[in-house]
């Protein structure tokens, strides 16, 4: 059984299926709406339910609050319609180059970066081209049918390939196969591009940049954009990590606070080690954002990394008065593979 969706206020209106989500069909259909993680933990598809009838089967609404629920807000990624529904969501806008494709990636090089993250480069198909935006993820497409998300860490049309860090995650199949197993030269089916955290480059506010562990990769991509385009903006990279070792591309963060006058680096350790260096602030990363930087009001804030990261940021930063239509954010929850 099919149902129509209305979308407002763009009156758009979608066919779902009762078995499908409401992103899903979406997507399908070339709608774009805001999305990230496709878990139920994120929240970025937040939606307010206006007429019909809705359904969780997989009892993911993660991170809908109970007042969220009795005032009809709507996580569109899991919800699958009971009934035609009117749905009050925003249309993105879509670059026309910027299509979802799946495609067979080689990989040319893999590099044990940190005690616990790989550097992977996939190439790409020769005369392929894969349009994504700074800061978007990628789906790996397993045998099985299910698939595992990464961010790009690389900016876009670099070298004709994609950089992922993947980090070794204690009895993550894939995980676990990417460090011991996958060799140079491998096949991986991808698919993308997918996500909306990317830059909003139609902005002139300062930024700041606020990564958990490798949450830096899509932070990474975006700082590489900027650079490459020559965009002057003041950006301010906090990267928050247990111990200076999960740092694993310090040297690199370090070269942009020197190279790049309107680039600074804050690192902040929540677990420092004795032999770390005692120069290094330590404690949350969002906590040490709030100190150096009360009032908000004027900036757009970009986290990505763990989920509590990225929640207790949102939390902490509206009472510093940043507006949550300027916090962009992307939250890595570890989790069981979806099905293709």
């Amino acid at each position: 059984m099919n149902y129509r969706i209305t979308l407002q206020p763009s009156n758009l209106t979608l066919d779902v299926d009762e078995n499908e989500s409401i992103l899903s069909a979406a997507l399908r259909e070339g709608v774009h709406l805001a999305y990230g993680c496709r878990s139920g933990s994120c929240g970025t598809c937040k939606s307010l339910l206006l007429e019909g009838e809705i359904e969780y089967p997989m009892e993911q609404a993660l991170s809908l609050s109970e007042e969220e629920k009795q005032n009809g807000v709507t996580l569109l990624c899991q919800a699958q319609p009971r009934s035609d529904l009117t749905i009050q969501a925003k249309v993105i806008p879509h670059d026309e180059e910027i299509v979802q494709k799946k495609l067979p990636c080689r990989v040319t090089e893999k590099q044990q970066i940190c005690h616990d993250v790989v550097k992977l480069l996939l190439k790409l198909p020769v005369m392929e081209k894969f349009a994504y935006r700074a800061g978007q993820y990628i789906d790996i497409l397993l045998p099985d049918g299910r698939r595992r998300s990464f961010s790009l860490a690389n900016a876009p049309y670099v070298n004709g390939s994609l950089e992922l860090h993947v980090r070794h995650v204690e009895g993550g199949d894939f995980t676990g196969y990417v460090f011991n197993e996958l060799e140079k030269k491998s096949i991986l089916r991808v698919e993308g591009p997918h996500g909306q955290f990317y830059l909003r480059e139609d902005s002139e506010r300062p930024i700041i940049f606020m990564a958990g562990g490798t949450g830096f990769a899509p932070i990474k991509s975006i700082i590489e954009f900027c650079i490459i385009n020559d965009i002057r903006r003041p950006m301010y990279l906090y990267w928050g990590a247990r111990s200076q070792q999960d740092l694993y591309m310090n040297e690199l963060a370090e070269m942009w606070d020197r190279d790049f006058a309107n680039i600074h680096y804050i690192p902040v350790l929540s677990d420092p080690q004795p032999q770390d260096d005692k120069s290094i602030r330590t404690g949350y990363v969002h906590q040490a954002i709030i100190k150096d930087f009360p009032d908000l009001s004027d900036y757009d804030v970009y986290a990505s990394g763990p989920p509590l990261m990225v929640n207790a940021g949102k939390e902490a930063f509206a009472l510093c008065h940043l507006p949550l239509e300027h916090y962009y954010s992307d939250a890595f929850e570890f989790q069981e593979p979806r099905q293709n």
